[in-house]
This record gives C-alpha cells, structure tokens and sequence, in this order.
C-alpha cells in the first residue's frame, strides 16, 4: 500500500522549499500536472476571460523509511499560484525539493485548496516571516553590491598602477629618443627594464582574472599575450646579456607600451561606468597597426637570440644517455616562432570581434 509522507514547506519571495520525511529514499518520478483554471469576471460592459495555469507536483517515490517503516511513499500538491517545472532534488539523507515560482511575491498558503492538508506542515528550521525574508534579501544585496565595489576598487588600483608603470615606460623612452637619439636605442634594457618586469608580472592577474571570472574576457587570447610578452622578457631579452644592447628591445618595449597607456586607462573608465569616446576610439584602434608591428618585433628578437643560444648552450635540453647528447634551446625557439604567428591570428582575430562589436553596439544605440 502507498503512503503519503510527511512534506515541510517553506517559502522566500522566489522560491518554494520542500523537505520530505524520508530517510534513503529513492525517486522514482517527480512529475507536473498542468492544470488550467477558467475566470470570468466583468470588466465595464465587457466579459473578462483569463487563463491562470497552476502546476501539480506528483512525487512518487520507490521506497524510503518514514513514520510507519519502509513502504512505498507518495504525494501531489496543486500550488497556489503557477510555478516553473524546475526542481533541485537530493536524496542522501532526505528529498529537498526546491520550486522557482513563476512570479516573485508572498504567499498566503501553499495549494490552492484552503483547507491544508494534513501531511503538510511548516519547515521550521527554514521558516521566515514576509518581513523576515525581505531583510534576508536586503542583506544578500548589501554582501553582494560590497563584493561588487570591493572588486571594482581591485580592479581600477590594478589597471591604474599598470596605466601608470606603462605611461612611465613610454614617456621615458620618447624623451630619451629626443635627447640622445639612436643613442638611445642601446641602453633601453638597462633603463626601462625593472618597470617592465614589474608590469609584466602584475600582468599574470589578468589571467587569473579571466579564469575564475572577475572580469568577462576569454581567457585563451588573454593567457597567450601574456604568456608571450613574459617569454620574450625574462627568457629571449633577460636571461642573454649580448641582447641587452640590441635595438629590437627599444622597439618591443615602445609597441608594447604604446598599446598599453590606451587600454589600462579604458579599462579604468569602465569601473566608474564613464567613457570618453575618444579613448574608446583609440582603446579599439590603434592595436590594429601596433600589435603586428610588435609580434614582428619578437619574432626580430627570436630570430637574433637563436645564434647566441647556440652558441652559449643555455638551456639546452637533456636527451636520454642512449643517444648521449642534447638538444640546442634554439629548436624550440624555431617551434615557438610558429605558434607565435598562429597567436597572433588568434589574437587578431579576437580584437577585431571585439571592436566589431563594440562599434556595432553604439550604432544600435544611437539609432
């Protein structure tokens, strides 16, 4: 014979929790039952007719252990008011039924019947009052606008120490160009990279902000530039001193920051909800010509480091003692030159989305 168990109820403003008394109890349908409910009313001289749907919730259950042993269980409900035919449903240790209603508000009762029935009850543990359950949403809305701001201020420290550390880069080296000329153009490393390494490190935030979701950008272009910035850095400029006085490294610095002193303080502007239509401009723009010429210049870089990595025997890899010899770090600077330009299509094509995008979305706005 099949029993009816015993249902607690709970309500918030969106939602319905059902907690079944049933201990290793196992589901075997949870089904919905569309009921339609006919009103006429009068509106002026006119016959009003709507349709309100209510749905049935029909829980039968396999076999569980209630109040009267292992039997088989089940119940239906006909709610008050229409619910989603959505539910989150455990069975561990109880049946916890979670109901989204179509609409938010409160509640009188539960089923559309007004007399309760007698195998439903209040779930005490969970149980709050109309003004109960408005407090608890005004507080889920002040922890969450706290996180919010919380990460907004993160977020415009950290683009605005990257903005200034860039414009720093930039600036020095244009005003050295103009004092020393093509002298300039040998001492870059010495004078601009510890600012560099600094920026570049802090950079590695950007990919954990891609990956766990602070910030709404994909995170395999995000995680390739800066991946390929740090090793041409630390590994093709930092770690060979017959680079330092190359001129490629004034030309990949100057790219690099030239981009940058545009895109950090855009992003800036954006954790206040201001724009300034010219930034945006140059934010979506000016990468177009800078961000091949500064792949080209690593690619330069590369293809100048490989002689002197042959040469100096760092890095080289390791082979088994069988063959008893190892392999010149330059192989995999050949290989990474591939993947370098594939990057850069990736990249590119990412950018151009994004400022195809961007531009589509203000023209639709303006129209």
């Amino acid at each position: 014979m099949t029993l009816t168990p015993l249902v607690h109820w709970a309500q918030r403003h969106e939602e319905i929790f059902l907690r079944v008394e049933l201990t290793d109890a196992q589901v075997s349908t949870l089904t919905w039952l569309l009921l339609a409910l006919l009103f006429r009313g009068k509106h002026g001289s006119k016959l009003k007719i709507e349709l309100i749907f209510n749905m049935i919730c029909v829980l039968h259950l396999a076999q569980g252990y209630g109040a009267k042993g292992l039997h088989e269980y089940e119940f239906s409900l006909e709610f008050l008011f229409p619910v989603k035919p959505q539910v989150h449903k455990s069975t561990q240790r109880q049946v916890n039924l979670t109901v989204q209603k179509e609409r938010r508000g409160w509640w009188e009762r539960l089923t559309l019947q007004e007399r309760r029935p007698v195998f439903l009850t209040p779930d005490f543990d969970r149980w709050l009052d109309e003004s109960d359950a408005e407090m608890e949403i005004w507080e889920k809305v002040r922890i969450n606008n706290r996180f919010i701001s919380l990460k907004t201020a993160f977020l415009f420290m950290y683009n605005l120490v990257q903005f200034l550390g860039f414009s720093w880069i930039f600036v020095n080296m244009t005003v050295r160009l103009f004092i020393f000329g093509r002298d300039s153009l040998y001492d870059t490393f010495h004078t601009m990279s510890d600012i560099m390494f600094f920026c570049q490190i802090l950079a590695s935030v950007e990919v954990l902000n891609a990956a766990f979701g602070v910030v709404r950008t994909a995170l395999i272009p995000t995680f390739i530039q800066v991946i390929g910035r740090n090793f041409i850095l630390f590994i093709i400029l930092g770690s060979l001193e017959e680079m330092h006085h190359r001129p490629v490294v004034f030309f990949v610095f100057y790219l690099w920051s030239t981009i940058e002193i545009f895109r950090y303080p855009f992003y800036m502007l954006g954790c206040c909800n201001t724009e300034w239509k010219t930034l945006t401009w140059l934010r979506y723009t000016v990468w177009i010509p800078l961000y091949p010429l500064g792949v080209l210049a690593e690619a330069v870089a590369v293809i100048q480091s490989i002689p002197i990595f042959d040469e100096t025997r760092l890095f080289r890899i390791p082979l088994p003692k069988v063959i008893g010899t190892s392999v010149s770090f330059s192989y995999v600077l050949h290989v990474y030159l591939i993947f370098m330009f594939l990057g850069l299509f990736i990249n590119f094509r990412h950018l151009y989305k994004q400022r195809k995008k961007r531009f589509r979305t203000k023209k639709r706005k303006a129209n």
